[in-house]
């Protein structure tokens, strides 16, 4: 991903966190305690990340082109950009709690290039008072503390009346979850709550990053043709990325 030398661009105390932005006139990271919170790049789509796994999750529904997302979480919009080489009519809303976040993302990310419905507010909240219906609802919600990010949300059960209520029919709920030390009872419960609410779930990881993707719904698009897509990269190291990607049924 690196690609040259990086260099502090600023550094902005939010309400929620202290970002520091880096870049070297290709890229650019927003890091949030020691580490990248989003990245953007002008030559290519993939990092080998985090952000790779959510982009495959959301394409896991089953018609393989959702035409609605629920972005629960912004940050700098990294997999919203993917997507939207992919889905070019998918309409997109996402929900963000740092206002300054989004401000950051739109002065380096190039966030409104995406096309995007950006709603400032915790998303949570926002979910319960939602009457729309969506393809697929992702959660990439993490609060930050002095030296980690942690998930806010108690439990994941307590989405669940309004995961029904908001999804459609053959909609599919996604969570991005970080599996390092520190975030195994969070990853465990997120499992077992999948394993038992959906029919079909799928995990999707990639060897250079401590996250794990969950997907379910009552259907998912089989992962040949999803990982078949590499070939619609531009750039050889987002094929690489991309091809990387692992899935298992869950």
């Amino acid at each position: 991903m690196r690609t040259a030398e990086f260099h502090l661009l600023e550094t902005r105390q939010t309400a929620h966190q202290s970002v520091a932005v880096w870049g070297n006139g290709l890229e650019v990271e927003f890091r949030v305690t020691g580490a990248i919170h989003a990245w953007w790049g002008r030559d290519q789509y993939l990092t080998g990340l985090a952000w790779d796994a959510i982009t495959a999750g959301i394409l896991s529904h089953p018609s393989g082109a959702p035409q609605s997302l629920l972005m629960l979480g912004l940050g700098g919009g990294t997999s919203l950009r993917t997507l939207r080489h992919f889905c070019p009519d998918m309409a997109i809303t996402a929900v963000e709690i740092d206002r300054e976040m989004i401000q950051l993302a739109r002065d380096h990310m190039d966030l409104d290039a995406i096309g995007i419905e950006v709603i400032p507010g915790d998303a949570y909240v926002w979910l319960k008072q939602n009457r729309r219906k969506y393809d697929v609802i992702f959660d990439d919600v993490y609060g930050v503390t002095s030296t980690d990010v942690e998930r806010p949300l108690a439990s994941p059960e307590t989405l669940l009346p309004d995961l029904c209520r908001s999804l459609k029919a053959d909609g599919l709920f996604a969570a991005n979850l970080i599996t390092g030390p520190g975030h195994r009872r969070v990853q465990t419960e997120f499992r077992r709550f999948f394993r038992e609410t959906f029919e079909e779930v799928r995990s999707i990881t990639t060897p250079a990053s401590l996250n794990e993707c969950l997907v379910g719904g009552p259907a998912l698009q089989p992962w040949p043709p999803i990982r078949a897509l590499a070939r619609h990269f531009p750039a050889d190291s987002d094929y690489s990325n991309w091809r990387q990607l692992k899935s298992r049924r869950l």
